[in-house]
This record gives structure tokens, C-alpha cells and sequence, in this order.
């Protein structure tokens, strides 16, 4: 006890540490009460976050903030229109499609395994076989019914997307303007002594910034290359499935293991064991290697290296929290622990302006 009473008097003795102490405090407290409220604007500060390395690239080549906000923006706006227009009424179309094959699906799936007792009739027997597929059958027609109904769902909930659209990218656009005025605004209510929270925020920026454009980059990079190559062998589903496969690098480790699922299961429903289902397993496989072994190195050599357990845990612990969302920013949120975690103050720097010690 004696021990935790120094501790905490010589972190009451540190203003510095209880400003980032307080600064994390309150921005989690937001975040936890009123995030489902103000998600609309958590968007805008990410997005607008993410386009301001896009404006002071056009600013290190001598053009004014007014024009390069304008400029990051527009090509923000025409990609918005892209995705909406193109990319998610397609991507919607294949969904419901792969939905309504999931029972035929699972009938050849029946097929291939009801033959493992007569093949491999020591380790699998008739009867387990069937209790396994009819856990697995109430699975499949339950996944299908819930894309189905989100499918409907994101009918009813056709106004609210419509709001979003519309306030998003105003307050991305007033983010983006107005960023001076703002931080200044937002750095009036921190205390005057923020060494430790300046420093704090400038390894995180730098860490995430990497991470961001490295993840966007590798993103792109295996979408386009897996749309090249199940449009090439003429895989269905190729948008679908190569979209999956380009949004599995977000969650490391996991991620590309739970896309291959279905690119495999679709693969062999079209063409059973044939060259063409060996053909593409090879080809994917390559291109995972490719991307574990070659592309995330060169992307991510400026960033932070986070042992593999602390991903996972990041992932675990943050998805366990936020759903989705604490997955999607579970390695920038683990980046922040561990950039708060060095620089947090040791026992020595407490002591070196503690003057009682």
C-alpha cells in the first residue's frame, strides 16, 4: 500500500501527467456515452484525419490550404460517389446472390463429406457426419436469412443513410477548413504544461499516419490483384470475393484465414476438383504470401512493430468492446497504449521533479 500511495503522490505531483491522465479520461468517457450519438462526427474526424495527409501533400508543392482542401475534397467526393453508385449496389447485388446459392452450397457440401465414412471410415462415421451438418445447415440458412434481412433493413433505413451523406462530408469539409481554429479552440480547454500530452500525440500521429496509408495501399494492392485473378479464371462472385479478400488485411492473422473460407467454398461449388479450383488455390495462396511475406514489410517499415499477441489481443480486447469498429482501429488504438506507455514518466523523471525526494 505504501508503495501505491508514492506512486499516486508523485502522479498528483506531475501536472503534466494527469493533463494526458485527464485528456484520455474524457475522450473516453465520450466516446462511451454519447459515441452512438455523435458517430456522425467520430466519421467526419477520422476521414477528415485521413484526408489531411492528402492536403499538406498538395501544400508541400506550394499550394494554398484553401485549394488543396478543395482539391482533397473533390477527389474524396468523386470516390464517395463512386462507392455508392457502383461499388456498393454491386457488391449488394452478389451478396443476396451468394445468399440464395448457400443452400446448394451445402448440398454439395453433404455430397463430398457423406462419402468420408466410406473412404475414412476409421477416424469419421455416417452419424457424425450428420450431426455435424445439421449444425452446420442451421448456421448457413440463419447467415442467409440475416444478409437477407440487412439487406431489407438497409431499406427501412434509406433516410438516415441519406442524412448521413449529407452531414459527413459538410463537417469533413469544415474539419478540414477550419482545422486552425479549431485545434486552437480545443487547445484553449487543455492546461498550459502539455509536454507529455504533445508528445504523446506527435508518436501516435506519426505511427498511425504510416499505419493508415501503409493498410490503404496494401488494401488496394490485394482487391485489385484478386479481382484481376478471379476475373481471369473466371471465378463468380469475383467483386464480392476480391473485396473480402482486400478488407482481410485490415483484421492481421485472422482476417485472410476467414476469407479463404468462402473464396474456397465458392471455388470448388463451380468447378469440384478440377484444374480450375487448383489453378485459383494456387494463385490465392501466392498472393497471400506475397502480401504476408513482401508487400507488408515494404508498407510498414516506418511503423511501430507490435509483437503478434498484442494484435490479438488488441483485436480480442477492442472488438470485445466496440463490435466492428474496435476491430477495424484495434492496432492505431494499440499503438496509442503502447506510445502512452513510453512515454508515460518513469519513477526517475517523477523523482528528478519531485522536490521532496
Amino acid at each position: 500500500m505504501e508503495s501505491i500511495k508514492q506512486w499516486l503522490s508523485r502522479l498528483l505531483s506531475n501536472p503534466e501527467a494527469l493533463a494526458l491522465m485527464g485528456t484520455l479520461l474524457v475522450g473516453l468517457l465520450v466516446i462511451i456515452w454519447v459515441g452512438d450519438v455523435l458517430s456522425p462526427v467520430l466519421a467526419s474526424l477520422v476521414i477528415a484525419y485521413l484526408l489531411e495527409g492528402m492536403v499538406a501533400k498538395f501544400e508541400s508543392l506550394g499550394v494554398d490550404r484553401k485549394w488543396a482542401v478543395i482539391g482533397s475534397f473533390g477527389l474524396f467526393m468523386a470516390l464517395l460517389a463512386y462507392m455508392v453508385f457502383g461499388l456498393i449496389p454491386l457488391l449488394s447485388i452478389q451478396t443476396v446472390q451468394l445468399a440464395q446459392q448457400l443452400p446448394h452450397m451445402l448440398n454439395q457440401g453433404v455430397d463430398l463429406f457423406m462419402a468420408l465414412p466410406e473412404k475414412y471410415p476409421q477416424f469419421i462415421t455416417a452419424e457424425q457426419v450428420q450431426v455435424i451438418f445439421a449444425q452446420v445447415s442451421s448456421e448457413v440458412v440463419k447467415f442467409g436469412q440475416g444478409l437477407l434481412s440487412l439487406s431489407a433493413a438497409s431499406v427501412l433505413n434509406i433516410v438516415a443513410l441519406i442524412i448521413y451523406l449529407l452531414l459527413v462530408p459538410m463537417m469533413v469539409f469544415f474539419f478540414l477548413m477550419d482545422k486552425a481554429l479549431i485545434t486552437d479552440w480545443f487547445s484553449s480547454f487543455l492546461p498550459t504544461k502539455r509536454r507529455l500530452t504533445a508528445e504523446v500525440w506527435m508518436n501516435v500521429n506519426q505511427q498511425i499516419a504510416n499505419y493508415v496509408r501503409g493498410k490503404a495501399w496494401e488494401i488496394l494492392i490485394v482487391w485489385v490483384a484478386c479481382f484481376i485473378a478471379f476475373s481471369v479464371l473466371g471465378l463468380k462472385y469475383a467483386v464480392l470475393l476480391s473485396f473480402l479478400a482486400g478488407l482481410s488485411v485490415l483484421v492481421p492473422y485472422v482476417g485472410a484465414t476467414v476469407v479463404t473460407i468462402p473464396v474456397l467454398l465458392v471455388a470448388y461449388v463451380q468447378w469440384n476438383w478440377g484444374n480450375e479450383f487448383l489453378y485459383l488455390t494456387t494463385v490465392y495462396l501466392i498472393i497471400q504470401a506475397l502480401d504476408g511475406y513482401v508487400l507488408v514489410p515494404l508498407l510498414f517499415s516506418e511503423v511501430v512493430n507490435l509483437h503478434p499477441v498484442a494484435i490479438i489481443v488488441a483485436i480480442l480486447f477492442f472488438g470485445g468492446i466496440w463490435g466492428f469498429w474496435g476491430v477495424f482501429f484495434a492496432i492505431p488504438l494499440a499503438t496509442l497504449v503502447q506510445a502512452v506507455m513510453v512515454a508515460w514518466p518513469t519513477r526517475h523523471d517523477m523523482n528528478a521533479i519531485d522536490p521532496t525526494t
